[in-house]
């Protein structure tokens, strides 16, 4: 299927690994020409490199997006590469690791994890939307994650982020009623990347699972993540809705909230 990306600019922000690497390598992949963000200079020019060889185009831009003024710097680098952008993934994003409860998690910490997963996406929203406007055509696609559907005990604060981000793309969905640009979020459930495979041996370790991955997966869906599929996500399940979503082929879904979970969320919308 064409998915008629040629030539359309995409920023996918936090594609210097994991869910955004794979992203934007699959947007490259159908024409798209990319901006690879991150904030490290090197891993992000990796993935560049990469793209580049695979006959893409992709250029870089780097800056923390929990900061204004970074923000704005990654708009000007974004500008000066490629003149605008049609398509923005706002992926950034992340919690803190020490898994923290609701009586351990400092206020700090929730101005922080707000900062750099929803006004993250909010900056550049702001930063790039008009543009669009003016072109009359775009998409904005937010990764979010199942946890802000089914919340759990740890993390509350990145769950509620989560969750904002969902409510503001049905928001600005309807802000932006009839302008040629659509707004919608893809929620991931448990997806293999090597951060989660390290938590996985970890635990395996620790239970004396054993060293097998494939064992170890099973095991991990079985008794950590269950859902009816019967397996980890991968990067690629999220990467290729993401390419059909962000495709003028996609032009009647709006403001959804798209789960790739494997069936792991117990709802039905």
């Amino acid at each position: 299927m064409d998915l008629q990306l040629n030539g359309k600019r995409a920023l996918v922000t936090g594609s210097s690994s994991g869910i955004g690497e794979g992203i934007a390598k699959t947007l490259a992949k159908e024409g798209a020409i990319v901006i690879i963000h991150g904030r490290n200079q090197e891993r992000a020019s990796r993935v560049a490199e990469e793209i580049k060889q695979n006959g893409g185009q992709a250029f870089v831009a780097v800056g923390d997006l929990s900061n204004d003024e970074e923000a704005k710097l990654v708009a000007e680098s974004t500008m000066s590469a490629i003149e605008g952008v049609d398509i923005l993934i706002n992926n950034a994003g992340g919690a803190d690791e020490s898994n923290g409860g609701w009586l351990d998690t400092p206020i700090e910490r929730w101005a922080a994890t707000y900062s750099q997963n929803t006004l993250a996406a909010v900056r550049l929203i702001k930063l790039f939307v008009p543009q669009m406007k003016e072109s009359g055509w775009g998409r904005v696609i937010q990764i979010s994650s199942g946890v802000a559907t089914q919340p759990i005990p740890v993390t509350p604060e990145y769950a509620a982020a989560k969750a904002a981000i969902v409510n503001l793309t049905v928001s600005l969905a309807k802000e932006l009623a009839e302008t040629g640009i659509t707004v919608n979020t893809i929620s991931p459930g448990t997806i293999l990347t090597g951060g989660l495979e390290r938590v996985v041996r970890g635990v395996a370790n620790e239970q004396g699972w054993g060293t097998d991955w494939a064992e170890l997966e099973k095991r991990a869906v079985r008794e950590l993540w269950p859902n009816p599929t019967g397996r980890v996500g991968r990067v690629e399940d999220i990467a290729t809705l993401v390419a059909f979503v962000a495709s003028p082929l996609a032009g009647f879904i709006n403001g959804a909230n798209l789960r790739v979970d494997g069936g792991n969320i117990a709802s039905i919308n």
